[in-house]
C-alpha cells in the first residue's frame, strides 16, 4: 500500500513550525523557521506579509528536504497557528496592512470604543469578549486611508499562506468557523457572517472571506510554489483550525463535556459543548466554533500567564538556566502553604481578555518581611489557578447538565507536577497529563486526512493515538481553603480596575 504523508504548518508569532505526519500519527520529519518582526516602539509589532510568507516557504522545504524522496507521498498541508489578529490584501494577495496580532496594540483606542458600544453584541452573536479584526480593521481605515484603498479582503494569517500558495482567485480567500468568532462580525450560532455587526460596524462583507469547515480544500499548491517547497503541484491546502481548537482535536477532546487547558504562553481552556450560552453575568468565555462546525467549545485564554512566569523566572531566580530556575522557585513554592500565607497575586500584566479588562496589571498584596520569593512566586501560579476555577465555575453554571470534573492537560505547565497538583486542588477537578505534546501539528494533519477522504472519523482517529501518562486527584482539604483566596482574587480583579486607571494616568 502507497504511504500517504501530510504536512502540517503551524503559524505563530515568534515561529513557523512545520511537521509530517503518517496515517498511525506518527510524526515522520519537523522543521522551524523565524519569523522577522519589527518593534520600533512601545504598541507596535509589526510582521510584513512577504517575509513572513518567505519563512513559511524556508520552512516546509526544510520539511520536505528532511524526507527525501519520501516528499513525493505527501497529499496534502494542513494548518493551525495564531486565532487573532488582521491582515488586509490587494486583489493579487498583496500585504496592505501587515500581519497585526493580539501584540500591535496600535488598534487598542478603537477596540475600546467598540466595546463600549458595542460589548454585549459582540457576545451574545459573535461569541467574544475581545473582538480584534472590527477594531483593527476600523483603526487601519482611519489612519491609512490611501492604503486602505488597495483592500481586497480581510484574512487571517492562515487564509493568507493559503492564499499565496494555491495562487487562488481573491474571490475564494477562506477563513476556517474555528477563526471567526474573534473577527466580533461573525454569527457564531449560524457559523456566517452576522448583517447585523457588519451593519453596526460599517463594515462591506465584500471585505470578508468565505467561511469554510476546518478540513475543506481551500486550494491546490501551484506549480511555482510546488517547485520552491520541493512538494508535488496540486495537492490540497486544507483550511486547518486555529492552535487551540487544532488541539483540541489533537487531544481527542471532541465529546461534549471534554475539557483540556494548554498551560503555555496563553494559558487556555476548552469544553467541548452542544450549543453556544454567553456568559452574560461575568464573562469569563467566549464560544468558539468547532472543526466541524457542528458543535462549539467555550474557552477561555488567560492572557500572557506563562509568559508572567517567564518574567519572573527571569528576574527573580538565582539560576540563568530556564529549567534550572523554575526548579529553583518550585522547591521554594513547595514549602509555602496554600493560599502563600496570605499573599495574593494577580497575574495580568498584560491586562484580562475575559473578562476584558486592557487596564489590569500585575499586582501583590498581603505580603509582609516574613514573606519571601517562593510566596511570591507560589501566589502567581495560584492566580492563574484561580483565573481557571472561575472560568470552569461559570461553564458549569450555564452547563448544568454536563459532567465537568476531569480535564486534560497539555503545554508546558504540563511539565510541572507542582502546578498540576495545584491546579487540581484549586479547581477541584482531576487533571490528566497527556502523552504527546505536539497535538495542534497532529490535530491539523487529522483535518488534513479528513479533507481528503482518508480519516472519515475525526472523532476515532484522535481516540486512537492520544493516551493519559499521569493523573492528578484534588486534595479537597486544600481544595476548601483555596476556595475562599478565589473568590477574594475575583473580587479584587474586578474592584481594583479604577485604581489601575487612575495609575496609568500618572505614568503617562
Amino acid at each position: 500500500m502507497k504511504e500517504i504523508l501530510f504536512m502540517t504548518v503551524d503559524l505563530g508569532t515568534s515561529f513557523i513550525k512545520a511537521g509530517v505526519y503518517d496515517t498511525e500519527g506518527h510524526c515522520i520529519a519537523n522543521a522551524s523557521e523565524p519569523v522577522k518582526d519589527e518593534r520600533p516602539r512601545p504598541g507596535m509589532f509589526i510582521q510584513r506579509g512577504e517575509e513572513l510568507f518567505q519563512s513559511v516557504l524556508r520552512c516546509i522545504r526544510k520539511g520536505s528536504e528532511a524526507l527525501g524522496e519520501r516528499a513525493a507521498n505527501v497529499e496534502a498541508m494542513a494548518f493551525t497557528g495564531q486565532m487573532a489578529g488582521f491582515m488586509a490584501v490587494d486583489k493579487d494577495w498583496n500585504d496592505v496592512t501587515t500581519w497585526s496580532c493580539s501584540i500591535d496594540t496600535r488598534y487598542s483606542p478603537y477596540a475600546d470604543r467598540q466595546m463600549r458600544e458595542f460589548a454585549e453584541d459582540f457576545l451574545e452573536i459573535s461569541g467574544t469578549n475581545a473582538p480584534q479584526m472590527c477594531s483593527k480593521f476600523e483603526w487601519f481605515c482611519h489612519d491609512f486611508p490611501e492604503d486602505a484603498k488597495r483592500i481586497a479582503k480581510c484574512v487571517m494569517i492562515s487564509g493568507y499562506v493559503l492564499g499565496k500558495l494555491g495562487q487562488i482567485p481573491i474571490e475564494e480567500a477562506c477563513i476556517d468557523g474555528s477563526l471567526i468568532a474573534w473577527s466580533g462580525m461573525a454569527d457564531i450560532r449560524n457559523a456566517k457572517w452576522s448583517d447585523v455587526l457588519c451593519e453596526k460596524l460599517g463594515m462591506d462583507k465584500k471585505y470578508l472571506p468565505k467561511i469554510v469547515d476546518s478540513s475543506a480544500i481551500g486550494g491546490t499548491l501551484c506549480e511555482e510554489m510546488a517547485k520552491i517547497t520541493g512538494l508535488k503541484a496540486g495537492i490540497p491546502l486544507i483550511a486547518g483550525a486555529g492552535d487551540k481548537v487544532a488541539g483540541c482535536v489533537g487531544a481527542g477532546i471532541l465529546d461534549i463535556g471534554d475539557m483540556i487547558f494548554e498551560a503555555g504562553s496563553y494559558g487556555g481552556f476548552s469544553c467541548m459543548v452542544e450549543d453556544y450560552r454567553p456568559d452574560r453575568e461575568e464573562h469569563y468565555f467566549d464560544g468558539i466554533i468547532g472543526p466541524m462546525m457542528d458543535k462549539m467549545y467555550a474557552h477561555k485564554y488567560i492572557s500572557g500567564s506563562g509568559i508572567s512566569l517567564d518574567w519572573f523566572a527571569e528576574k527573580f531566580a538565582v539560576s540563568q538556566n530556564k529549567k534550572e530556575a523554575f526548579a529553583e522557585l518550585e522547591e521554594l513554592a513547595a514549602a509555602v502553604p496554600p493560599g502563600s500565607d496570605g499573599v495574593l497575586a494577580i497575574g495580568l500584566m498584560g491586562g484580562s481578555s475575559m473578562p476584558y479588562d486592557g487596564d489590569v496589571r500585575g499586582l501583590w498584596m498581603g505580603h509582609n518581611w516574613a514573606h519571601g520569593k517562593g510566596h511570591f512566586y507560589r501566589s502567581l501560579l495560584e492566580s492563574f489557578s484561580y483565573d481557571l476555577a472561575l472560568t470552569i465555575d461559570r461553564v458549569k453554571a450555564k452547563y448544568p447538565e454536563y459532567d465537568l470534573n476531569r480535564i486534560k492537560i497539555i503545554g508546558g505547565g504540563a511539565k510541572s507536577a507542582f502546578w498540576t497538583q495545584m491546579l487540581a486542588d484549586v479547581t477541584g477537578c482531576t487533571f490528566e497529563r497527556l502523552d504527546r505534546e505536539d497535538i495542534a501539528l497532529w490535530g491539523a494533519a487529522i483535518l488534513a486526512g479528513n479533507g481528503i477522504g482518508v480519516f472519515p472519523d475525526i472523532r476515532e482517529k484522535a481516540k486512537q493515538h492520544v493516551g493519559i501518562v499521569r493523573t492528578f486527584q484534588p486534595d479537597m482539604e486544600n481544595h476548601e481553603i483555596y476556595c475562599r483566596y478565589k473568590e477574594l482574587y475575583r473580587q479584587f480583579v474586578k474592584e481594583l480596575h479604577p485604581y489601575y486607571v487612575r495609575l496609568a494616568q500618572l505614568a503617562k
